[in-house]
């Protein structure tokens, strides 16, 4: 995986500190938000690709990257009313809004609580209704990260395969990770813990056209979680990316880049409930 050159940093100031974010093109507005341990930099395959006719706008969320961090303890809607400041200091509305795993938390109970912003929202390998067990087990984790435990190798052995393209976004992901802001991580890694069903009761409020996207080797943002959304939503689509887990926007940016210009072509009619790629 070889990233684009990525646009400078932008920063401004939120009542909760500072907001970093980092913008290409110009038009209508498609704003990004990483995953848990990211950076907007995770977005560079996604820059080149959608900034030749719209204006992208790849956030820092709080803790991670160049954003402060929200206080110990905040959870989903703490995190949704970030970026609701964020897009008010920016000046957004009609957005195009697009999540990768806590960011598609984020923006899915953005999408739920705030819908006559939007244009429409993208999910990817968000989660959604997690099993007893499985929910046990993401707590847990929460629970020794906020305990100063980090394990830099058990979500990179979760997320990437052996393939090549696996093998490349993984050296990036590792480096991301690295750099993180352990506080801001511990704090949102919690939410995220906790957050898969903040939500879900409200996902049909979701007015705008929603994909949820996966690949069919994500066992914990997995495709039935994929479809379930979609079905959810007003107007849902599945789609499920073949051969790919975790950080599908790395380790196939054509097939994400394609689905996403699908996405920004789309409008507020029905569409299928599933396919697959």
């Amino acid at each position: 995986m070889t990233l684009t050159i990525l646009p400078p940093y932008k920063t401004c100031d939120l009542p909760a500190g500072t907001l970093a974010w980092r913008e290409a093109g110009s038009g209508t507005p498609v704003v990004l938000i990483h995953g848990v341990g990211m950076q907007s930099a995770a977005w560079g395959p996604q820059f080149a690709a959608l900034s030749a006719n719209h204006r992208v706008i790849a956030l820092d969320m709080p803790g991670h990257g160049k954003s402060s961090a929200l206080p110990e303890g905040a959870q989903l809607p703490d995190f949704v009313e970030w970026l609701r400041g964020a897009l008010d200091v920016l000046e957004l509305d009609d957005v195009s809004l697009a999540g990768h795993s806590m960011g598609a938390l984020i923006s899915g109970g953005f999408a739920a609580t705030y819908p006559e912003r939007l244009e429409r929202v993208a999910l990817l390998n968000g989660v959604y209704r997690r099993s007893e067990q499985a929910r046990e087990a993401v707590i847990a984790r929460a629970d020794v990260i906020r305990a100063g435990g980090f394990d830099l190798e058990t979500p990179l052995a979760r997320w990437f395969g052996d393939g090549a393209e696996d093998q490349a976004a993984r050296v990036h992901v590792s480096d991301w990770l690295g750099q993180v802001n352990l506080d801001g991580y511990a704090t949102a890694y919690g939410a995220f813990a906790r957050g898969d069903e903040t939500y879900s009761d409200r996902l049909g409020n979701i007015t705008c056209p929603l994909f949820a996207i996966t690949g069919d080797g994500d066992l914990n943002s997995s495709p039935a979680m994929a479809e379930a959304m979609a079905n959810a939503a007003q107007v849902g689509r599945a789609i499920v990316i073949n051969g790919h887990r975790h950080m599908v926007n790395l380790t196939a940016p054509d097939a994400v880049n394609a689905v996403l210009l699908d996405w920004l072509a789309t409008t507020a009619v029905a569409t299928a409930q599933g396919e697959t790629s």
